[in-house]
């Protein structure tokens, strides 16, 4: 068992039989009062994320999980399927525990979060950034590059994502993948 203070991101717990990822925590130490953490937590099964407060000496149920590196293969319907780098078995995992899956493209390697205990396949993160080219897009206008105005573009996956004006269809960009947003453009 763990407590509060053992709170940290990326931690994996159980919490309403469910099991859940903490993507974000504050300690906080009111004036008054006793302290607490504030959470954000997804939960690993549907998808869903929460708050949640907890008292601070709060026991938590802590699940022991284990990274690994896997290339994404191709989609089927709903699910996708990915191959460990290391032993090449192949796993097919549903949509649903995939961040930010407009942005996975085919041969992208990523990290699966698997519960030790059994084996089973709880989430999957992706890299920080993903170099992507840009399919279609207005075309880019010269001169443009001192203000901060964006255009939408579609990249090679089929997301959208807003873009600085100087950028043109073949094009490769950087795009954050937590928050689906532009970084860089990147030199072929």
């Amino acid at each position: 068992m763990a407590s509060t203070s053992d709170i940290k991101k990326g931690l994996c717990i159980i919490y309403n039989n469910d099991t859940y990822k903490v993507i974000e925590f504050q300690h906080v130490k009111p004036g008054k009062g006793p302290a607490f953490v504030r959470t954000k937590l997804k939960s690993l099964t549907s998808g869903k994320v929460v708050d949640n407060t907890f008292s601070a000496g709060h026991k938590i149920e802590e699940v022991r999980v284990e990274t690994r590196k896997y290339q994404y293969l191709y989609p089927e319907g709903d699910m996708y399927h990915f191959m460990n780098v290391v032993d090449y078995n192949q796993i097919t995992l549903p949509k649903e525990t995939i961040d930010a899956v407009e942005l996975l493209k085919e041969g992208e390697v990523v990290t699966v979060i698997v519960r030790a205990s059994d084996e089973i396949p709880l989430a999957v993160d992706m890299p920080a950034s993903v170099v992507l080219e840009v399919t279609h897009t207005e075309p880019g206008v010269k001169g443009n590059t001192a203000t901060n105005a964006t255009k939408p573009a579609t990249v090679e996956t089929g997301a959208r994502v807003n873009v600085p004006l100087f950028i043109n269809e073949g094009d490769l960009i950087k795009v954050e993948t937590i928050k689906g947003s532009y970084m860089e453009r990147v030199k072929a």
